[in-house]
């Protein structure tokens, strides 16, 4: 793959974006005062042994990659939108909290559907494929309520902004248009490679993968359905990356439609600056990766209200 067809992406994040090349990852977020703050992250620059181009592999190792720098965005964009210091909290903190989250999502989205289904399916006499349908269905139906939710939150709606201007200039770039505001407008903001539809494209397989399990015990399958997890994120990202590189095909885009359609729950219209601001996030990481880019001082402009202050950190 030469660095025009890499496949760049990124996320939004408070006040701001985060795009991801080849080579770098730059989160640029908006101050109170209307400034960009930047952060420049360096990544390893693509698979570098056998194992971790194959299929799968690369997917988990990918996953592990972004929900790192996900992580580094999200708390830089943090300090800077609410103007407070940037302190790391204790490893063990840190942990803490993610042992809880991953225990709630467990129990939400692997246990509660297990539970539910197994209940029907002692309670009825339900054949064993049926059992597995329900606990699928009611897994989907979990996730798609989990993004609805989220999508009525006023707090987050600014942020589905950006998110929006981020799929815009992903679109336009790929599109192989100048990047600025005027020409990545008029794109759209729905994207196949998008976390949401991840979501959606992964309770589907997730159906698939588990029933290799579907003959085990209750609290055993349940246990095998958790181990599973990361194996089942993987094939939905090399199933997202086969679509993505199909999108141009009809039925590819007739397959993907439900899934992309939660998209709108997730993004809204961005205005200008937003455009600008996920345009200034992208613009280092191409030129990190040597692709030339146009109008770049002017974007900036826009972005910062105003003030070219350049793409420093």
């Amino acid at each position: 793959m030469n660095e025009q067809r890499f496949a760049y992406g990124g996320q939004a994040v408070l006040e701001g974006v985060m795009m991801r090349g080849r080579h770098q990852a730059t989160v640029a977020v908006r101050r109170p005062n209307g400034e960009l703050a930047f952060k420049h992250l360096p990544l390893s620059g693509g698979p570098t042994s056998i194992w971790a181009r194959l299929p799968v592999v690369r997917g988990l190792l990918g996953l592990s990659e972004a929900l790192r720098i996900g992580k580094e965005a999200l708390d830089f964009s943090a300090t800077v939108a609410l103007e407070e210091e940037e302190e790391d909290l204790p490893p063990l903190v840190q942990w803490a909290i993610f042992g809880g989250a991953m225990l709630i999502a467990v129990t939400v989205f692997v246990l509660l559907p297990s539970m539910v289904a197994n209940y029907l399916y002692t309670q009825f006499g339900l054949p064993l494929l049926v059992r597995e349908l329900i606990e699928g269905l009611i897994n989907l139906v979990l996730v798609v309520a989990y993004i609805y939710a989220i999508s009525r939150l006023d707090d987050i709606q600014r942020v589905f902004g950006y998110h929006g201007a981020e799929h815009k200039v992903i679109n336009a770039y790929e599109a192989g248009v100048p990047l600025t505001v005027e020409a990545v407008r008029p794109f759209t903001r729905i994207h196949p490679r998008c976390g949401t539809s991840f979501l959606v494209v992964a309770a589907l397989i997730g159906f698939v993968i588990f029933l290799a399990v579907a003959l085990l015990p209750f609290w055993q399958r349940v246990g095998a359905r958790v181990v599973l997890i990361p194996l089942v994120a993987a094939v939905a990202l090399e199933f997202l990356r086969l679509t993505a590189a199909n999108y141009h095909r009809p039925w590819v885009r007739r397959l993907l439609a439900p899934a992309l359609s939660t998209q709108y729950l997730t993004t809204r219209e961005p205005d200008d600056a937003m455009i600008a601001t996920a345009i200034a996030a992208l613009v280092p990481v191409l030129e990190a990766d040597g692709v030339a880019t146009v109008e770049t001082e002017r974007v900036f402009a826009l972005a910062s209200g105003g003030q070219y202050h350049g793409a420093g950190r």
